[in-house]
């Protein structure tokens, strides 16, 4: 079976390296892209949407598709995706048909915000009439894995059965989590390195700042973020803190040897997936993959490798922040915000490494631990993460400030106000919703789908 005729073949060591190595940019080329997931439901009565039908998620992209005129595509014969081919960038479904938005790279804060306002329209203007509405938490709060209908994703369905074999809660954070996740660039191998060891060590600050999944199955969890909590409970191999990138030599040479031990899951021949769960990419190199037998693995194959692997920060060909829960449009907003403001201004990277140069990688996989049940009551070195998170929104705010990108007189400080509410107050979003639930809902759960719809 022959390989992507597109992709070369990989020759040398040296083919791994570059694929990530080729992403570094000059600061004027420098953008930040948001991707977000939301949750999928109808109301009256509350049930999820299933993907056929007149009226369900294949209707809803296909709505979409001749509102904004972008490309479908496809897995088989199935759309399950459309693609912005003008400006970079798409929708595609996740398995339990969490409708995401991979956003097209933006110079500003003020042009992801307006990037979100525009598909949130396009969003509510098809899904009005097809009865779908969108819900803006980390985990569906009512929904177990089993009541919510599978999308016709082949990768999916090599996944599934994988997860159950790996961990305890693969499944729910395929199919029951949501996430805003944003993508930022570097300009060297040093810069790379010092943005991935910020960004991992302050993930779990983010995480409880942003934490907003504190239902599942009809009930309080027990958790602030229960979709950070699944997580650690997802498949180890390919998630975490990646504690070697703070060891001496880091690189990209490192994090492709870590991405050459994490198992693989598929590779993609004819538009058709293999599965190859479980198997050695190692192996693949050298010819030895059961499934293709004597060949060798391509460019494609390898990227396609490096978008299995699931830490709390990504490396790819820019470095992709994982470790939030979805919320509303604001919160969206204030993720990229935030890491902007950090690691795109020279005194604010220094500042935050500053912060956490002295956290060992016991403290910092402590705090990760930590932070999914007590958000910002936890501590790490000696401080309680409320008191490092202020820090942090402050660092990222006079960094913002500096980039002084002006639009309508606002500066983008102004995203950052939904976590400024959350460290005045002293409650994450979670606590808050915990509040109504316990007070003027008086326990009926269903009342969060009218006040998180998104």
């Amino acid at each position: 079976m022959a390989g992507d005729d597109t992709s070369p073949p990989i020759e040398t060591r040296a083919d791994l390296i570059e694929v990530m190595a080729r992403g570094a940019k000059p600061r004027s080329e420098w953008r930040v892209g948001t991707e977000h997931e939301k949750h999928v439901y109808r109301k009256a009565p509350l049930r999820p949407v299933a993907y056929a039908g007149d009226d369900g998620v294949y209707a809803l992209l296909k709505g979409i598709e001749g509102r904004t005129g972008w490309d479908p595509f496809y897995d088989g014969e199935n759309p399950i995706g459309l693609r912005n081919l003008g400006a970079v960038g798409g929708i595609s479904l996740e398995p339990g048909g969490q409708f995401e938005l991979s956003g097209a790279p933006q110079e500003t804060i003020h042009g992801a915000a307006a990037e979100l306002k525009s598909h949130l329209l396009d969003c509510h203007a098809i899904g009005h009439d097809l009865g779908i509405h969108f819900l803006g938490l980390g985990v569906t709060p009512l929904w177990s894995v089993k009541d919510i209908p599978a999308m016709p994703k082949s990768r999916y369905g090599i996944m599934t059965p994988y997860m159950d074999k790996v961990g305890t809660l693969g499944t729910s954070m395929m199919y029951r989590s949501c996430t805003v996740q944003a993508n930022l660039d570097f300009s060297s191998e040093a810069d790379m390195v010092k943005k991935l060891r910020v960004s991992l060590a302050l993930q779990p600050i983010v995480t409880a700042l942003f934490a907003n999944s504190p239902f599942v199955d009809g009930k309080p969890s027990g958790y602030l973020s229960f979709r950070s909590h699944i997580w650690l409970n997802t498949d180890k191999a390919r998630t975490g803190m990646l504690p070697f990138a703070f060891e001496q030599g880091m690189g990209f040479e490192r994090y492709a040897d870590h991405a050459l031990d994490v198992p693989m899951y598929f590779v993609i021949r004819n538009k058709r997936y293999i599965n190859c769960a479980g198997e050695s990419f190692r192996d693949f190199l050298a010819g030895n993959l059961p499934q293709l037998p004597g060949e060798k693995p391509t460019i494609k194959d390898w990227e396609d490798h490096l978008s299995t692997l699931f830490p709390e920060v990504r490396l790819k060909q820019f470095l992709e922040m994982r470790g939030t829960d979805m919320g509303d449009e604001a919160h969206v907003n204030a993720l990229p915000a935030l890491w902007v403001g950090l690691l795109y201004d020279d005194a604010a990277l220094e500042g935050a490494w500053q912060l956490i140069k002295d956290w060992t990688p016991a403290e910092q996989q402590a705090l990760r631990e930590a932070v999914p049940r007590s958000a910002l009551a936890a501590t790490c070195h000696n401080r309680t993460v409320r008191e490092i998170a202020t820090d942090v929104v402050a660092l990222a705010k006079a960094g913002l400030a500096r980039r002084a990108e002006i639009d309508n007189g606002k500066d983008e400080t102004i995203y950052l106000a939904p976590l400024e509410e959350t460290l005045a107050l002293g409650k994450t979003p979670a606590e808050r919703w915990l509040d109504r639930y316990n007070g003027a809902w008086a326990g009926d759960l269903t009342r969060i789908f009218d006040e998180a719809e998104i």
